[in-house]
């Protein structure tokens, strides 16, 4: 267990467990890197500079897009800013932008929280707990989200890894290298989406380039793209399983509140912001979520909403 300190994405929280090693960072309670093996498991980005392209973020309280920054709940309607503002949506939430609080830190595991603040668009009085713990099964990711207001709370959230493909390109020929990947998502319908990724529908993947319910090498590129009807086992947990050309295995998903997967492969990226791999996204919802009420989940007063996700490493 080690701590240290950036100025661009403060503190910096190390554990370790057997063969794995991760960091997290109190901006954003961050997920910075994830080792196993001494082998990159996502793709790691520099204490010192700012996390590219969402990359290891919790995005809370709501992940993805509303269109145009407005929402109806209970009733009411609320205004977002608009930060992505070539599509006119709000994006990822809040609590990535904001520094989190340390609550403890072990050997192997750090939770650290953040209360929402007092906005216009979000007038909840939600605090958020973020554990992160390692085993020998891998991290192991809790986020506890609980309403202290007195009124109902919408949520949804997702963490937004980008699992490294083992190939350190840059550039295009990141996707020639991530064309060698093959990514299994037990998602029985894909998410349609108008020019501004705002969903319009829902399609079976039988089919198309979307059933991805077998490994399938990621040849039809580009994705940027969510999957939904997921096929959860017995016991509620849903797996996403990227196997890479070196024979790493990453597996990732979470509990029964995971209700689909959003894929980036970030193809024609701009070079310095093209990660070298995928990003696969547990999600509780997809894009529009406060819009649509889709998959969205509402905190009653006093209440706690929890989801529980994983991300592990094995050999082919």
């Amino acid at each position: 267990m080690t701590q240290m300190r950036s100025p661009h994405t403060g503190a910096q929280y190390t554990i370790t467990y057997g063969d794995y090693r991760a960091v997290i960072t109190e901006q954003g309670a961050t997920l910075r890197r994830l080792d196993w093996q001494n082998t990159e498991v996502i793709v790691p980005f520099d204490a010192n500079e700012p996390a590219p392209t969402c990359h290891g973020q919790i995005l809370v309280p709501f992940p993805n897009r509303i269109e145009a920054g407005t929402y109806t709940f209970d009733g009411n309607t609320y205004v977002l800013p608009i930060d992505e503002h070539e599509r006119n949506t709000a994006i990822h939430g809040y609590g990535y932008r904001e520094r989190w609080t340390l609550e403890s830190l072990q050997e192997s595991a750090v939770t650290l929280s953040w209360r929402t603040p007092a906005l216009a668009g979000y007038p909840f009085d939600v605090t958020v707990e973020a554990e992160y713990r390692l085993d020998e099964q891998g991290l192991h990711i809790a986020i506890r989200a609980t309403n202290y207001g007195d009124r109902k709370a919408p949520w949804a959230l997702a963490v937004h890894p980008w699992l490294a493909n083992g190939l350190h390109g840059y550039g295009d020929e990141i996707d020639e290298h991530n064309a060698q990947c093959s990514l299994m998502v037990p998602g029985n319908t894909h998410v349609t989406v108008d020019q501004n990724l705002i969903p319009t529908g829902t399609e079976p993947v039988e089919g198309t380039k979307y059933d991805l319910r077998q490994a399938t090498l990621l040849t039809e590129q580009p994705f940027d793209d969510a999957w939904t009807d997921l096929q959860h086992d017995e016991h509620g947990t849903v797996t996403a399983v990227f196997t890479r050309p070196d024979g790493v295995v990453v597996r990732i998903g979470g509990d029964e509140t995971i209700t689909s997967f959003q894929v980036c492969t970030g193809t024609h990226f701009p070079a310095p912001q093209h990660p070298a791999g995928v990003a696969v996204e547990p999600q509780t919802a997809y894009a529009n979520a406060f819009n649509t009420g889709i998959d969205l989940i509402t905190i009653e007063p006093g209440s706690t909403s929890t989801t529980e996700m994983f991300i592990a490493a094995s050999r082919a």
